[in-house]
């Protein structure tokens, strides 16, 4: 039985064939389609409001454009003075726009990865011959973990592996990312955070 096989008893019409298996399984399944919904919803928003942006980029660089154009005259120069600097804030909303979209980006990101690895646990519980296999377990952490592209949801990782809490592990992770952004304010080293 995997994630693709999901047809049998259920806690709804339980017979001989039920098991606490199949139901953690449909459970799985149920928060991996949610989480996929969730991403395709709100990747059809984002393309819009990408395309949008795009838009008023070449806008206000017309705009830009256009009052350059104009003649320097004395009745024209407090108007253009206006105009330029009202690109220039409007370049600055932008830019911020951009930013959580890239917030936005590394937040699919990590919602492909719990996807993704509800899905591979799934399958190793719908496996009797793995179900039971510390090595196969040991396997499925190692493959969840490698996917991870911060260090920190590393330390995340490895905390919960160790016995600690989720609201431990997430004060490590909480500590690690402010950590770096000192780091980088201080100019201690060139950090991407993105």
């Amino acid at each position: 039985m995997s994630m693709d096989n999901l047809a049998g008893s259920t806690a709804r019409n339980p017979d001989l064939d039920w098991s606490q298996v199949r139901e953690t399984i449909l459970m799985l399944a149920l928060a991996v389609a949610q989480i996929e919904m969730s991403m395709r919803d709100s990747d059809e928003s984002v393309e819009v409001l990408s395309n949008s942006f795009t838009s008023m980029v070449g806008q206000v660089k017309m705009i830009e454009k256009t009052v350059a154009s104009l003649p320097d005259t004395a009745e024209t120069a407090d108007a253009k003075a206006a105009i330029v600097g009202s690109c220039a804030t409007v370049g600055e909303m932008m830019r911020a726009a951009i930013v959580a979209f890239q917030f936005y980006d590394k937040l699919t990101q990590r919602l492909s990865h719990v996807s993704s690895s509800l899905g591979t646990l799934a399958d190793l519980i719908s496996d009797t011959r793995r179900l039971y296999n510390p090595y196969e377990w040991l396997g499925m952490q190692e493959k969840i973990k490698s996917r991870y592209t911060m260090v920190e949801e590393g330390l995340m990782f490895d905390a919960i592996m160790q016995g600690k809490t989720v609201r431990q592990a997430l004060a490590l992770y909480v500590q690690a990312i402010q950590d770096k952004k000192r780091q980088a304010a201080s100019g201690g080293e060139d950090i991407e955070l993105f």
